[in-house]
């Protein structure tokens, strides 16, 4: 799964002569999602669909979720480990003091050229910058600080972590000026990224990991050894997660890898066995380093992806 593809035939481009008008449920779509405006905008539409709608998610907020625990890390004290967590989740987790509750998330984004497949209405890339936002504006509406960091082969741009609402406008726009590249090194870029961060907090990372598994591990690993809290949003297309294209087609690499015309029946079981096998290896990593891992469908509605995690997160916490 190193390499990725796409079919040559692309989906309609999105138009729209007007914007849309304001509902909550229709803003969360992704199939619509790209006309509704600035990134801003969608955030915080999407944290108030995440506070009204259907999805049952946590009242206290991100901020009591995320950091009631942390993931043990190479330093810690055995004695502040919370020993009935570990029974729950056979994981190693920190109970955090009222007075370590203030935290920094950084957001990771790939912007590789793969990013940019989609087989309907919105591409990985733009998916990942609306659930970055979006989270972003949510630990920033709970008192803490947010920043982004943007990058293919190394890290491009980066936004250091603030604590008001004028750097979520700074976060938007700058994943609005994203121009995906060919190539992408994930494992370099946690590496830096890993030496770059003097106090530990939250790594958020978006990606399809169309990369070098064993760097990107290793880069994991790197970022846990500091004491990071991470989480890993790996995006992925409907399209590449169910492989249901018939007759003859001609798949063209994203990041240079030339052309194969096939008929996508005919490797189709081949092709779901390696993705089993590439995220079943993702996920292995992650628990083995305490990583969060998070597979993203962009068929699914922003605020249900984080909703999803959200209670998963709320679970650990009140001891469910």
């Amino acid at each position: 799964m190193s390499e990725a593809t796409t079919p040559s035939p692309e989906s309609p481009p999105v138009t729209s002569e007007s914007s849309p008008k304001p509902h909550a449920a229709k803003y969360l779509d992704p199939d619509t999602l790209s006309q509704i405006g600035s990134l801003d905008v969608v955030a915080r539409l999407v944290v108030e669909g995440l506070r009204i709608g259907q999805h049952k998610s946590p009242s206290r907020g991100i901020s009591s979720e995320f950091t009631a625990y942390r993931q043990y890390a190479p330093g810690d004290e055995i004695r502040h480990i919370d020993w009935k967590a570990y029974a729950r989740c056979d994981r190693y987790y920190i109970k955090l003091f009222d007075a370590e509750t203030n935290f920094i998330a950084n957001m990771l984004l790939d912007a590789s050229q793969s990013m940019t497949y989609k087989s309907g209405k919105i591409s990985k890339i733009e998916y990942a910058k609306y659930l970055a936002a979006s989270l972003a504006y949510l630990v920033i509406d709970q008192g803490d600080s947010a920043g982004v960091g943007i990058f293919d082969g190394e890290l491009q741009n980066y936004i250091a972590p603030k604590g008001n609402m004028q750097v979520l406008h700074d976060i938007s726009s700058e994943l609005e000026k994203v121009v995906p590249v060919p190539r992408t090194n994930v494992g370099a870029v946690l590496h830096d990224f890993a030496h770059r961060m003097t106090r530990r907090g939250f790594v958020m990372i978006f990606s399809d990991l169309f990369d070098n598994t064993e760097e990107f591990i290793e880069g994991l690993n790197h970022l846990r050894y500091g004491g990071h809290n991470v989480i890993l949003f790996h995006i992925m297309d409907p399209h590449e997660i169910e492989f249901p294209l018939n007759g003859m087609w001609k798949f063209m690499g994203l990041e240079g890898e030339g052309e194969v015309i096939t008929q996508p029946a005919r490797v189709r079981a081949n092709y779901l066995e390696e993705l089993e096998k590439f995220v079943g290896d993702i996920r292995k990593a992650c628990a083995k380093a305490q990583v969060d891992y998070v597979l993203v469908n962009t068929r699914d509605p922003i605020e249900q992806t984080i909703s999803n995690y959200l209670l998963q997160r709320s679970a650990l916490a009140k001891g469910k």
